[in-house]
């Protein structure tokens, strides 16, 4: 069940009451300035003491497809060059598998695809988006556990170059938004990139759990501030009731979703649609 299936089961047949509603919305992650531009909204109707659930419902989808890009935003091209994508998050988001999805998303529309295993912290990291690249033949740079991650992406941006590859994906380890030494390093593999293609990265992706809530909001902001973000991926979309954390962050920051997980198949996976994410959520 929805979160808005849910309200209009809790206010069904009376009454809305607005501190319920407030808590509600705020509850579904839509963040606490769309929650009270929304309930602003509603209460400025001159017939707002009549209002009723389904009222509330129109109000919410009309809120958030104005929050919302219209279309799915596309991915930004190097012209003439590799189109570098940086991924980032923290540990736990699915994010080595949604460098996977991406790289068959990319290949499955006649892109080249390279891949940079850049986390060389976690245990079998390596192995793992190993194992993904060998399952959808594409190349990968790798190198030792402990390496640099920043030499790493700097000598698989070359290679890119070289072999004149579309598309050239850096995973990176994963860590916590409060842990600075640890962004510094990321900064650090973008200053490295930057050196050899100035606008690179071109994308700058950060991969969040939709079923964290506001967590992954405070994530988003840490992480758009060391490395200014163009886009989130978006995982477990299906498993969430609510997911309104894509409304809260376009809302807050102005990033876009751009592409959304919905299970753990490499098809799971498809540019981010507002009409058909508002229809699921409400």
């Amino acid at each position: 069940m929805n979160f808005l299936q849910s309200l209009a089961k809790q206010f069904s047949g009376k009454p809305i009451d607005w501190e319920e509603l407030e808590e509600a919305l705020i509850r579904a992650d839509l963040g606490v300035s769309m929650t009270m531009r929304i309930i602003r909204t509603l209460q400025e109707r001159e017939a707002w003491a009549l209002l009723r659930i389904g009222d509330v419902i129109k109000a919410v989808r009309a809120e958030i497809a104005r929050s919302l890009p219209s279309r799915p935003t596309p991915i930004h091209r190097a012209k003439g060059k590799p189109t570098v994508i940086l991924i980032a998050g923290v540990n736990g988001t699915g994010k080595t598998t949604s460098t996977a999805k991406l790289a068959h998303y990319l290949k499955r529309d006649r892109h080249s695809v390279l891949l940079a295993a850049a986390d060389t912290f976690r245990a079998a990291a390596i192995e793992q988006l190993d194992i993904w690249a060998k399952r959808l033949g594409v190349e990968i740079i790798r190198g030792q556990y402990g390496a640099d991650p920043a030499a790493l992406c700097y000598d698989a941006y070359q290679s890119a170059s070289k072999n004149k590859i579309d598309f050239l994906i850096c995973d990176t380890a994963g860590r916590q938004h409060t842990k600075t030494n640890l962004m510094a390093e990321l900064q650090k593999v973008k200053r490295a990139l930057g050196k050899l293609e100035p606008d690179a990265p071109h994308e700058t992706l950060l991969v969040v759990d939709a079923t964290t809530g506001g967590n992954a909001l405070s994530q988003t902001r840490e992480f758009n501030g060391a490395l200014t973000l163009t886009g989130l991926i978006v995982t477990k979309l299906d498993g969430s009731g609510k997911g309104g954390i894509v409304v809260a962050i376009q809302d807050e920051f102005g990033i876009p979703t751009r592409f959304v997980g919905t299970g753990e198949q490499l098809d799971d996976f498809a540019p981010f649609d507002r009409d058909m994410y508002i229809a699921n959520l409400v």
